[in-house]
């Protein structure tokens, strides 16, 4: 199945090498380029992409709002892309709070080639890009800097079995399904079955959102290993 990417940076020449370097794989059709969040909306619902690359800061409208709108459309707008938000920084509270309007993750622009290419795959496919270790101490110190923010998880997390707190806390210090079907002796189906359930029960979209919580409800501490 080809992905359908959309490109949303306001630096020309950045649209153009990402739209090259994605254009010239077999699994994956560039349908758009916006020079700013606004128009990155406005393609957004015209295209229909899968997967959204979002710069962070932009004129006219940042890629937050953008995200947001794309995110959480009007009535009436059925289709929401994942977005992948870029950034030139890599702790940028824009970042995070993308990441909590329901961003997929973010990928820093001066990432390599193949970890361009690898991202979308992944976005596309329904996973959270989480896995560089950059991220989680992104959302580790933000949530450390926000304790007034954070919300009352009691009733959230009492509707949780042992088993799914278990695997939300393996999720919130970064591993993968693989690995947290290794320590905790499952099958790897069995690891995404739980955490469709844990998505359900806590009403979130998806890896992302579910590592915020964590964090954010205190199952694990920033910086804990």
């Amino acid at each position: 199945m080809t992905i359908r990417v959309l490109i949303v940076d306001d630096q020309a020449m950045v649209r153009a090498g990402f739209a090259a370097l994605l254009a010239a794989q077999s699994d994956i059709d560039v349908v758009g380029q916006a020079e700013d969040g606004r128009q990155g909306v406005e393609l957004g619902r015209s295209t229909h992409p899968d997967v959204v690359l979002m710069d962070v800061r932009m004129p006219e409208m940042d890629g937050l709002e953008a995200a947001r709108q794309l995110l959480d459309p009007p009535p009436g707008v059925t289709h929401r892309p994942k977005v992948l938000m870029l950034t030139t920084f890599d702790v940028d509270d824009y970042v995070y709070e993308a990441l909590r309007a329901g961003a997929s993750g973010f990928l820093l622009k001066d990432a390599p080639p193949a970890d361009l290419i690898s991202a979308v795959r992944i976005v596309a496919a329904g996973e959270a890009l989480l896995a560089p270790s950059v991220t989680r101490r992104l959302i580790a110190d933000f949530a450390k800097q926000r304790p007034a923010q954070r919300r009352d998880p009691a009733l959230k997390l009492n509707g949780l079995t042992p088993r799914e707190a278990e695997v939300l806390e393996l999720i919130a210090r970064g591993l993968s399904n693989q690995e947290i079907a290794a320590h905790l002796v499952l099958a790897e189906q069995t690891v995404k079955t739980h955490i469709g359930r844990v998505l359900s029960k806590l009403d979130l979209r998806d890896r992302a959102q579910l590592v915020i919580f964590a964090y954010e409800a205190g199952v694990v501490v920033p910086g804990d290993q």
